[in-house]
C-alpha cells in the first residue's frame, strides 16, 4: 500500500495537511517498504475547499496520510475518498512511523487497516 507523509525534508512528518508543500509517498508492506517518490503540492488559487480537493486527488492512490496536524473538512475529505488520515501532532521520523506501520501489519491489523492494505484491489479476507 502507499502511504503519504507531509514533510520538508522527506525524513521527518513535520507539516500540516493544508500547509505542506511536498507529501513524500513510501510503498509500505509487512515484510518491505521503501520511499517511491515525492509529490509537490502547486500553489492553488481558489477557496479553501478547492485546495482540500487538489490535494486529496494528489493522494488518490495512498491508504494512509500521515500528518502533524489536520483540520476537520480536509480529514473527512480524505476518509470520504478511502484515506485514512493519521496525526503525530509532534515532529517525528518517518523511518519510526514505518517501523511501527509495518510491526502492525506483521502481526493482527485492525480492520480499518486491513482495507487500508487492500485499497483498490480485491479484498481476500473476511471480516471477522
Amino acid at each position: 500500500m502507499k502511504v503519504a507523509f507531509t514533510s520538508k525534508s522527506g525524513e521527518m512528518i513535520d507539516q500540516h495537511f493544508g500547509m505542506t508543500e511536498s507529501f513524500t509517498i513510501w510503498e509500505m508492506g509487512p515484510e518491505d517498504a521503501y520511499p517511491v517518490e515525492t509529490i509537490s503540492v502547486e500553489k492553488h488559487e481558489g477557496d479553501e475547499e478547492d485546495k482540500i480537493a487538489a490535494r486529496v486527488a494528489l493522494l488518490k492512490d495512498c491508504a494512509i496520510v500521515y500528518t502533524m496536524q489536520i483540520g476537520g473538512p480536509a480529514a473527512a475529505k480524505l476518509v470520504s475518498h478511502k484515506i485514512q488520515p493519521m496525526k503525530t501532532t509532534t515532529e517525528v521520523p518517518i523511518a519510526e512511523i514505518v517501523a511501527k506501520l509495518q510491526g502492525v501489519l506483521q502481526g493482527n491489523p485492525p480492520p480499518w487497516l486491513r482495507k487500508a492494505m487492500y485499497k483498490g484491489k480485491q479484498q481476500s479476507f473476511t471480516e471477522e
